[in-house]
């Protein structure tokens, strides 16, 4: 029986099309590899946000064929479907395919098994695309899970390769979510999180929004967490807010990109908001949500990115007072406005990151260091340590408690915790009396 191993690079989005990939293959009579040592197929599943992104997918390829040079190896994922030329610059791959019709990779493997060939898979996205929703059956390999409702984005900021690499903006529809969500809940899953490339556009072909698909994993029964990912801030609305708030089950943990905190940055990538507007619609926020966690991401030297821009950037975060921020440097991207821009030299980026990286660790740990004394609900997840046991609390902080019993598993559970200190990048805290699984 052929073996194949997965390796995922990128976002959520990417995590969770390899699980659909990983069942995929099983129920066509293929075994799961555990170490790619065990495996004769390889599928390297790619991100292209970044130029590192890139070299990463294509060196894994060109790694594992020298490595297995009898294995059947495919490179599938935004790398493929935005390189037409990508057939020419990775020859190592047997199977290259895109973003669409992952569901035929079975089939293509076992052509290339029989009669040795190599098959170039890329369909282009057309208008009216719907949304490919490929099933698959949770390993409860992890406590919370992810379930991705929407692909494709329309918004061309002009930095961005995504939108050619997914095409337009489409969504599972609300009866795909409700029935997921009950297959999740009844592996054992007691959180999900809501995952898409463009997640606040959910919904908007059927006249839906995202709250809807919320609502219906706050209902299942078995699901006492519900978060999402990323999400453009002006996408947020009043009615939206109102209708979170009143979930329970609804973790306050916001991840908004900002990207830059300079309205002129802002206008040269075609973001649809202003530093005052992002502000506001955070201010909205914690008028329904007080105790809400605000991620972002951070772009840094941005084409013609002037010293006074990054500072007013640098000020803004601050401004925000984020509970995290990734910060990456920009990478230009073929064919995007952004990349015929003048670019800033990568020494500059470099300062300029490490200046944001410095600002959003600072930020960190005043954020940790305020919830020193409370008490908190800890979804418990995978023992790992023998001297602490791990979970995360709503605002998806790390929290960890001291193990009493070595022996004692808490993973699955969901326990109050009193927060007594913060290490780096998590809290350290004791279980409290009252709790509740």
């Amino acid at each position: 029986m052929y073996k194949v191993y997965f390796i995922t690079f990128g976002c959520k989005v990417s995590q969770y099309e390899t699980e659909c990939m990983r069942s995929c293959f099983a129920s066509n009579g293929f075994d799961i590899a555990d170490s790619e040592d065990k495996a004769q197929i390889f599928v390297v599943n790619s991100c292209t946000v970044t130029g590192s992104g890139d070299k990463k997918s294509l060196y894994a390829v060109r790694r594992l064929r020298r490595a297995y040079p009898g294995s059947v190896i495919v490179l599938t994922g935004c790398l493929p479907q935005s390189n037409m030329d990508i057939g020419e610059v990775c020859i190592e791959a047997d199977i290259i395919n895109g973003t669409k019709e992952r569901d035929a990779l079975p089939t293509l493997v076992k052509r290339v098994i029989a009669d040795k060939s190599r098959i170039l898979h890329v369909p282009e996205f057309v208008s009216g695309e719907k949304f490919e929703d490929i099933p698959y059956e949770s390993s409860f390999n992890q406590t919370r899970a992810f379930m991705k409702i929407q692909d494709g984005c329309n918004c061309f900021c002009s930095y961005c390769i995504i939108p050619y690499a997914r095409g337009r903006c489409r969504s599972k529809s609300i009866e795909s979510v409700k029935s997921e969500a009950k297959r999740l809940a009844e592996s054992g899953h007691r959180e999900i999180v809501l995952v898409g490339i463009n997640l606040a556009f959910y919904g908007q072909e059927f006249g839906l929004r995202l709250a809807d698909a919320v609502e219906i994993c706050c209902n299942t029964k078995g699901i006492d967490r519900v978060r999402l990912g990323s999400i453009e801030p002006e996408m947020l609305t009043d009615e939206d807010l109102q209708r979170l708030s009143a979930l329970s089950e609804f973790c306050p943990q916001f991840h908004l990109s900002l990207q830059s905190g300079s309205e002129t940055v802002l206008k040269r990538m075609n973001r649809k908001y202003t530093p005052d507007e992002y502000m506001s619609i955070v201010k909205k926020i914690r008028g329904y949500f007080p105790d809400a966690a605000f991620t972002t991401d951070v772009m840094v030297g941005f084409p013609e990115e002037t010293d006074a821009e990054f500072e007013e950037s640098l000020d803004f975060v601050e401004k925000v007072g984020f509970a995290a921020i990734h910060v990456f440097q920009y990478s230009p991207r073929k064919n995007t406005p952004a990349a015929s821009m003048k670019q800033i030299p990568n020494k500059i980026k470099a300062e300029r990151g490490d200046r944001m990286k410095a600002a959003g660790e600072k930020l960190s740990k005043k954020y940790l260091q305020s919830l020193i004394g409370k008490k908190v609900p800890v979804l418990f997840e995978r023992e790992n340590s023998p001297e602490f046991h791990q979970g995360h609390a709503p605002d998806h902080t790390l929290v960890k408690v001291f193990r009493e019993n070595s022996k004692k598993c808490l993973r699955n559970s969901i326990l109050y915790v009193i927060i007594e200190e913060c290490r780096n990048d998590y809290c350290i805290g004791r279980i409290a009396d009252d709790n509740y699984t």
